[in-house]
């Protein structure tokens, strides 16, 4: 299920990341380094337990869970959530949930390409990446 997803992705192309950081409430300064930052997303499986390693000149950070089984998780803006990650037709969907608003967190491979969609509200955001 989650085997499609492994690999190295190098983010190339970014549409309202700044849109998205400050519906989640993430300060001016620091969406100003995130819109400067180009991530590496590396995704690997082991068994039942999935790892997704975030990596910039900024922030790492590393995501190990279970697909259908909600996990607590502080997010790079420091926010405390419970997720819930599940495989739905072929996409990686990760769902946040913190103070009664929720974002999800779409992840979709197609051939050497990923595609990451945002979206909190009437916000949408997409992020593309390349396999390494």
């Amino acid at each position: 299920m989650a085997e499609a997803f492994i690999g190295t992705w190098n983010l190339k192309e970014s549409e309202k990341f700044d849109d998205y950081m400050r519906e989640l409430g993430v300060g001016f300064a620091t969406r100003q380094l995130g819109n400067l930052t180009k991530p590496t997303t590396i995704i690997s499986v082991d068994g039942d337990r999935v790892t997704i390693k975030t990596q910039s000149t900024i922030k790492n950070t590393e995501l190990s869970f279970k697909l259908g089984e909600e996990f607590d998780e502080t997010t790079a803006d420091d926010r405390k959530v419970k997720s819930l990650v599940t495989i739905d037709n072929g996409k990686m969907v990760h769902t946040q949930k913190w103070g009664g608003k929720e974002t999800t967190l779409v992840r979709e491979v197609n051939g050497n390409s990923l595609s990451l969609t945002l979206t909190l509200g009437e916000v949408v955001c997409t992020r593309r990446y390349e396999k390494a």
